[in-house]
């Protein structure tokens, strides 16, 4: 079997039986990342830490839980804003939370599609290397929140700019990579009571100055307790001070670790919530994600978006929720533990609301940006087809939603698993978002045989495996695709010959290709499957067959890119076989039916530079389609341009990427 990955990286997705998405972006200048969450509404003092931060330096900010380590790291930088014109990264590292830590490689794929890189390797030493080659020289900053360890802050460090971690532990190790290390200690007296006042206002610590204290001293210096007291007080203008005193000294726990003080004021809070609120605060912990909108919130708890949105918004002024932008929420990790503790007998049933709700919208989604794609899922049986005016607004809330719909696929039980993969195809496909893709497909592929579903189970298997083929975990992919081929699905088995076209030698590939044109009923996919044969023929160097068979495939196609692109293989073939003149007519008309999908575009000027005398404009052509320089095809084409100036001893210009 040949290495499947050396060839371009521009046919990821050319595989007839399996592209059917139609979706396609214009190349463009990506925009700088500034992905800091909003700065802190409350935030007082930390003089001292504040001037320990310089920026162009690796800073390690350590203490407690609940201490303000992020607000620090997020006032400061938001601050700054300016000095880093090419971007502020951030990534919550989820030392603490409910599905484990953020693993190295994940942060980097988000980090790296932010800076605007197409093709991603699914190796963490690759994705690292590429973060340190498209960070050099690049004035920006790095937030990495809640680190659990050294080994997993290290691979994320770019090669220039001011990174800042924000950790419960140290992270000594990290000295070895110049950190410098500042520990955030709980607040004193003075600090505390400033807070509280800054959050409670009116003039009311002055009438109560000692009580004031006391409540500072028993929230431990911790901001976010002092927070959820003062938001507290602020809604009661009866509530004195002094009460504050009583209850939390009642309810305060003996046991003097970094979270008791949160837990008093936390559950001293819970107790006075009205029922919607308290019911939103124990159940929302549990959706998947780590931010959420009202939509699911209300789904949820199936009730009014109205009536939640305001609720919500309650908690925020409670402090018992925080804001993580427009109309979304999310909880602080103490807070969700807190919440999580709290017993509710609808949490399993609430958890498949929103899993629901989740699979809904996506099915939606997916319907806009495929139309015309087989489903298995029910799901898409009274689905509504207009829920989105474009493709691309489809496409942006299923990239906007990533994380939380990757979540639903893990805490979903079987039989809505296997269903929320489905409309996650698109995405992966356009994104290439591969670590998801597969380790979300695993789970549909196990869910779906679980439940009984042989169809789903087979499209799955497809699907991942050419995920897989794409990264090169070939023996796995050729696993999955040979568990297809008995099934009695024409689709199914089309797509697994084709794919399995896809990583063998050309006769055995032209044979698994012909083999696959006999299952397909449809034009578009007899089409497509021709055009494979004739690329099988053309390897074999078997010219005329292949003209006739890339001739019959153009001809039943009807999307214009699909025609184009069987041009483009059609002029290789015309070239190869001496009809020079025809190639290059074919090749022109290719340029407009392609104009919309840019890596097939340079896949025509490579074939028009095999053409020229002087082969480099067209491969410049072909250079500038790649917004990502790192691209594997981008790499050969650049190669090829070396090769022309040390023979022409000019050196060509680069689009600036």
């Amino acid at each position: 079997m040949k290495n499947v990955m050396s060839g371009s990286a521009g046919n990821v997705f050319q595989a007839g039986a399996v592209r059917d998405v139609h979706f396609h972006s214009s190349p463009r200048e990506a925009l700088a990342p500034f992905q800091l969450p909003p700065v802190p509404r409350f935030f007082v003092s930390r003089k001292a830490e504040l001037a320990a931060l310089r920026p162009g330096e690796l800073v390690v900010l350590s203490g407690p839980g609940g201490v303000g380590k992020t607000s620090l790291a997020v006032r400061w930088l938001q601050d700054r804003r300016a000095a880093f014109p090419d971007g502020q990264l951030y990534v919550d590292l989820g030392a603490h939370a409910p599905a484990g830590p953020v693993a190295p490689e994940e942060a980097l794929e988000g980090f790296l599609h932010a800076l605007g890189v197409t093709e991603i390797p699914p190796q963490l030493s690759r994705r690292a290397a590429l973060f340190r080659t498209v960070t050099a020289r690049r004035r920006l900053s790095v937030l990495l929140d809640n680190a659990v360890s050294a080994a997993q802050v290290r691979p994320l460090l770019p090669t220039s700019g001011t990174v800042v971690v924000t950790s419960r532990w140290r992270l000594s190790p990290l000295g070895l990579d110049g950190a410098r290390f500042v520990d955030v200690a709980p607040m004193g007296i003075d600090e505390s009571v400033e807070l509280l006042d800054s959050v409670v206002g009116q003039g009311r610590l002055a009438r109560e100055p000692d009580a004031a204290q006391e409540v500072a001293r028993l929230c431990g210096g911790l901001p976010i307790a002092l927070s959820v007291v003062g938001a507290r007080l602020s809604t009661r203008p009866w509530r004195t001070f002094e009460r504050e005193v009583v209850e939390l000294r009642d309810d305060r726990l003996p046991a003097l670790d970094e979270s008791a003080s949160v837990r008093s004021v936390l559950d001293l809070s819970y107790v006075e919530l009205p029922a919607r609120q308290a019911r939103l605060y124990r159940l929302c912990a549990w959706l998947p994600g780590s931010t959420f909108d009202v939509s699911v919130a209300a789904a949820m708890i199936e009730e009014p978006e109205y009536d939640v949105e305001d609720a919500l918004e309650d908690l925020v002024e409670k402090s018992l929720l925080s804001e993580a932008g427009d109309d979304r929420f999310r909880f602080h990790d103490l807070l969700r533990v807190h919440a999580r503790g709290k017993t509710d007998p609808d949490r399993t049933a609430a958890v498949r609301r929103a899993v629901e709700w989740y699979l809904a919208r996506a099915v939606e989604a997916d319907l806009v940006v495929a139309p015309d794609r087989h489903r298995a899922g029910p799901a898409y049986r009274t689905a509504r087809r207009d829920a989105y005016p474009s493709p691309e607004e489809a496409m942006e809330w299923l990239a906007g939603e990533r994380e939380n719909l990757v979540r639903a696929v893990e805490v979903a039980p079987a039989d809505l698993r296997w269903q929320l993969c489905e409309p996650l195809w698109a995405l992966f496909q356009h994104h290439h978002l591969y670590s998801d893709w597969i380790s979300t497909y695993r789970l549909g592929v196990a869910a779906a045989g679980e439940c009984g579903e042989p169809l789903a189970q087979a499209r799955l298997r497809t699907r991942l495996a050419l995920a897989l083929i794409n990264t090169g975990v070939v023996d796995e992919a050729v696993a999955e695709l040979e568990a297809v081929l008995p099934l009695n699905d024409p689709i199914s088995r089309s797509t697994a010959l084709t794919l399995l076209g896809r990583v063998s030698e050309p006769e055995r590939a032209l044979r698994l290709y012909r083999e696959a044109l006999a299952l397909r009923t449809r034009d578009r996919g007899r089409g497509q499957a021709r055009r494979r044969i004739g690329e099988a023929l053309t390897a074999l160097g078997r010219y005329a067959e292949a003209i006739a068979e890339l001739e019959l495939a153009e001809s039943l196609l009807s999307d214009p890119a699909e025609q184009a692109r069987a041009r483009t293989f059609l002029a290789r073939a015309c070239r190869l076989a001496g009809d020079r003149a025809r190639a290059q007519a074919l090749l022109d008309s290719a340029l407009d039916g392609l104009s919309r999908s840019p890596v097939h575009l340079a896949d025509v000027h490579l074939e028009l530079a095999e053409l020229a005398d002087d082969p480099r404009p067209h491969r410049l052509a072909a250079l500038a389609c790649y917004d990502d320089e790192t691209d594997p095809q981008a790499v050969r084409i650049q190669a090829l341009l070396d090769q022309d100036r040390g023979a022409a001893g000019v050196i060509p210009q680069r689009r600036e990427g």
